[in-house]
């Protein structure tokens, strides 16, 4: 039933300057795949192929990713190396991949809603690279979303003192992990947060949040909050939170960023 994705791919990824001066910050690799890669792969085991991007300025390397190389796959054809690229040239061939701009850099909220052109009037997964799962992540929100047929956000745990990082719900508990949206907050102060329950970088969205993300106001730091159009979407109809399970880790920090690369590593590479 969820057969698109969208990846707000237009930030600036100022956490790993001097590098994403030039580098998108989605194209940092986790040892040998970039983060898009994992991303991807995620959407295409949840069985969704059609795979929209926003991105900006410098971001090309993206484009260049998800598209062939004829030389280098004709250098590398029939050699030990052809087999690294075996996962890439399957997205390639099985995903449909469109792109569109984000002119300005006005939230996630107005990455979304510049991203409804590739969307239409469709339900879809929105997925930020730089938090990397593990444990199809997507895939369990699609199940779910077949249940309850309504926007659904992803969240975890996080320590008290990390609530401002995050937007944070308020919910009433209808089954383990699962939660009815009450309040949303952006990024609270952290004696002010009604909970420790974190939305992380995965979403299912229901159509109608375009037409309540061109209503809604800049909040926070300027910018249109995804949180608060679907703040209203909870009050006037029905939001889900869900507790994934798996791990996540916070590529969009230094520090996440060097666990998942440890932790990749160890998984699939040490001892190899």
């Amino acid at each position: 039933m969820i057969k698109k994705a969208l990846f707000p791919a237009a930030g600036y990824g100022t956490r790993f300057l001097p590098a994403t001066k030039s580098v998108p910050k989605e194209m940092l690799p986790v040892v040998n795949k970039p983060l898009i890669h994992y991303g991807i792969k995620e959407c295409m085991n949840a069985g969704i192929f059609e795979i929209g991007f926003v991105t900006g300025r410098s971001k090309r390397a993206i484009e260049d990713y998800l598209d062939h190389s004829p030389e280098l796959e004709e250098k590398i054809r029939g050699t030990s190396k052809e087999k690294l690229l075996k996962e890439t040239m399957e997205m390639i061939d099985k995903c449909t991949f469109t792109y569109v701009r984000q002119k300005e850099m006005l939230g996630l909220g107005h990455a979304v809603l510049t991203g409804e052109p590739l969307i239409g009037d469709n339900p879809f997964a929105v997925v930020l690279a730089d938090d990397l799962c593990e444990g199809d992540v997507v895939s369990q929100m699609v199940n779910l979303y077949k249940k309850f047929k309504c926007s659904i956000v992803a969240i975890e745990e996080v320590p008290k003192n990390e609530v401002n990082k995050y937007g944070v719900i308020k919910g009433k508990r209808i089954e383990d992990g699962i939660y009815l949206v009450e309040d949303m907050v952006e990024k609270p102060d952290i004696n002010k947060a009604p909970s420790n329950l974190a939305i992380i970088g995965r979403y299912i969205l229901t159509p109608d949040i375009f037409d309540l993300l061109k209503e809604t106001k800049p909040g926070k730091g300027g910018e249109i909050q995804l949180t608060d159009a679907l703040l209203r979407l909870a009050k006037e109809g029905m939001v889900i939170a869900y507790k994934f399970k798996g791990k996540r880790f916070d590529c969009g920090s230094v520090d996440g960023f060097i666990k998942a690369t440890n932790y990749f590593y160890e998984k699939e590479f040490k001892g190899s």
